[in-house]
C-alpha cells in the first residue's frame, strides 16, 4: 500500500489495517518458523508495511492534537 493511500484513509481505518498487518506477521512468523513459507521477502514487506502505517498514524494524531491546541 502506498504512503499516499494510507494518508487518505482515517484514523480508524489505519488502526483496522495496522490490526490486521500484525494478525497477518504473527502468521508469516508462524509459518517461516514451521518451515512452510514460500516467500520469505513477504515477512520484510509486513514489517515496512507495518512502520509506513504506524508512522502515518502517529502523525495524524499529532495533527489533530496540534489543531485542538490552536483553537
Amino acid at each position: 500500500m502506498k504512503s499516499r493511500e494510507i494518508w487518505e484513509m482515517t484514523p480508524e481505518e489505519i488502526q483496522r489495517r495496522l490490526d490486521d498487518a500484525y494478525a497477518e506477521l504473527f502468521n508469516l512468523r508462524f509459518q517461516f518458523s514451521t518451515g512452510q513459507m514460500q516467500n520469505s521477502a513477504r515477512l520484510r514487506q509486513m514489517r515496512r508495511e507495518i512502520a509506513r502505517l504506524s508512522t502515518i498514524l502517529r502523525a495524524k494524531q499529532l495533527q489533530r492534537v496540534q489543531e485542538q491546541g490552536a483553537k
